[in-house]
């Protein structure tokens, strides 16, 4: 059976990487603060983390006794050995997300928790629109020139198929000002976060075609002080590895008390109207 080729080319995804510059990850601060929030607030005491990035000097500084791995395609991980695993602005850009997922959930103990960050839907949509319709404007055809990211809704449905219990995803959107659509492409260059898709058009575009853009983004999506705006949605996944001591949802049928009883309302059988008569 043939398999389709794969979505990104994870080698000029390295190449990218390896350029990038640390006082430009201010996207991988954000989540290493909001990720410690998070866990603050977990009632847990976690003693053998591990933690997969492209930043690992920066989860270095912040847990020092964690195992931090790369997010190559097979996780560097030892299956049953963490309580806590953290996958952190890195599964955007994974060939088969569920399998990273699921190589998580391998790596905990029962009852350990997969706490996942990574860029969702809405991120770069205005850059996305503004390159499109530009393309389609100069060159007459359209090429994948952002990566396309997951609706939170799709993204929160990977912790199930992985095997996760207790699964929950939600997101935080960060609206970022710059100068211009150049100065942000130059910030993308600089986070190594810059277009890998298998299929990009490798052409060099006409030269107008990157200036016109910028106009088009600049027109339709200023910010104050003439400069423009851009979407970054981080969606956070959260998951537990099962275990027989968790919590478990009420089977159907299984209730001992009625709703209307407990709101202390009156209750109207289907038909019915409060006043008088069935309809």
């Amino acid at each position: 059976m043939t398999q389709p080729p794969p979505l990104f080319d994870r080698a000029a995804l390295t190449r990218r990487r390896a350029r990038a510059r640390t006082e430009a990850l201010f996207l991988h601060h954000a989540v290493i603060a909001e990720i410690k929030e998070r866990l603050a607030e977990v009632n847990r005491t976690f003693t053998a983390p591990a933690i997969v990035t492209a930043a690992p000097d920066l989860w270095h500084e912040v847990m020092p006794d964690a195992r931090i791995v790369g997010d190559e395609e097979t996780l560097d991980l030892t299956p049953g050995a963490h309580d806590l695993v953290i996958h952190s602005l890195a599964l955007h850009w994974a060939n088969d997300p569920v399998g990273q997922l699921v190589q998580c959930r391998r790596a905990l103990q029962p009852d350990g928790l997969l706490l996942a960050a990574l860029f969702g839907g809405q991120t770069l949509n205005e850059l996305r629109t503004a390159l499109a319709e530009t393309e389609v404007r100069v060159m007459g055809g359209l090429s994948p020139r952002v990566a396309p990211m997951g609706e939170i809704r799709d993204l929160g449905a990977l912790l199930q198929r992985a095997g996760l219990a207790l699964p929950v995803a939600d997101a935080l959107p960060l609206s970022v000002t710059y100068a211009s659509a150049l100065a942000l492409m130059h910030d993308l260059r600089a986070m190594g976060e810059t277009n890998v898709m298998g299929a990009r058009d490798r052409r060099p575009p006409p030269r107008q075609f990157f200036a016109e853009a910028a106009a088009h983004y600049a027109q339709h999506f200023p910010a104050e002080g003439k400069r423009i705006r851009a979407t970054f949605e981080i969606v956070y996944l959260t998951g537990w590895a099962p275990s027989a001591t968790q919590q478990k949802p009420l089977r159907p049928g299984s209730a001992t008390a009625r709703l209307a009883d407990a709101l202390g309302a009156e209750e109207y059988s289907a038909g019915e109207r409060p006043g008088g008569g069935a309809d």
